[in-house]
């Protein structure tokens, strides 16, 4: 087999109410569209390091469109990224083309601090990444996760620029959704955990307890490893 198939999605629950909504029984289908499912593999990669004196590193790196540039430096064997992609000659948009000057984009590593408690954390997934942010900031600030929990909490995402629908995870509660249905949304409802809203990883260090912790996204691969005791 040559291409990876997502048997679990096709399998799910949600999957089959996605497809079963499709059926009209007053009248023939004239043509139906293929199914979206989460898409496997990816092109960023996400890392978050702290040591034991809370010196932390929140990198990201993404090559944007297949093997980035094409553009390989001599002696290393990597490919330069191709967001420079985003660049455009319109004179009025946020990314026109000007010396000296980075297009605007989602490669976005994230920290946060508090009194004691510092995090490192970062969520890949395109235009998803901000709005994955927020929600993960969000879920310990306003509602006091730690950011394991954090990031395995419901999200949703829109990744359009227009229009009234969204992706939501099925764990929502059914009220949720209803409401938001109610006042106009179309809901795109995925599985539990979907890799159509990212995937992230965090490291917090807590300076008072001198302590640091490790999270991992279950949506993606990925893990929060200790550093060994020599």
């Amino acid at each position: 087999r040559f291409s990876k198939v997502p048997v679990e999605a096709m399998l799910s629950k949600a999957y089959a109410r996605q497809r079963a909504a499709l059926i009209d029984p007053r009248r023939a289908a004239a043509s139906v569209d293929a199914g979206h499912l989460p898409a496997h593999g990816g092109d960023t990669t996400y890392l978050c390091v702290v040591d034991i004196l809370g010196n932390m590193v929140s990198l990201i790196q993404s090559n944007f469109a297949n093997f980035g540039s094409g553009v390989v430096p001599e002696g290393t064997g990597f490919a330069l990224q191709s967001r420079g992609g985003l660049f455009t000659f319109d004179r009025s948009h946020a990314n026109a083309l000007e010396p000296r000057k980075r297009p605007l984009q989602t490669v976005i590593p994230g920290f946060m601090r508090r009194d004691h408690l510092s995090v490192g954390f970062g969520v890949m997934g395109g235009w998803n990444q901000p709005q994955a942010h927020v929600q993960f900031i969000s879920n310990i600030v306003d509602h006091g996760l730690n950011i394991q929990a954090a990031l395995e909490a419901p999200r949703f995402v829109k990744l359009t620029f227009s229009g009234t629908d969204v992706m939501l995870e099925s764990r929502f509660p059914e009220d949720v959704r209803r409401d938001l249905e109610q006042k106009g949304h179309q809901i795109d409802l995925q599985g539990e955990f979907s890799n159509m809203v990212g995937g992230g990883q965090a490291v917090m260090h807590d300076a008072r307890a001198g302590v640091n912790y490790g999270a991992s996204d279950p949506r993606k691969d990925g893990a929060a490893i200790p550093e060994p005791i020599l």
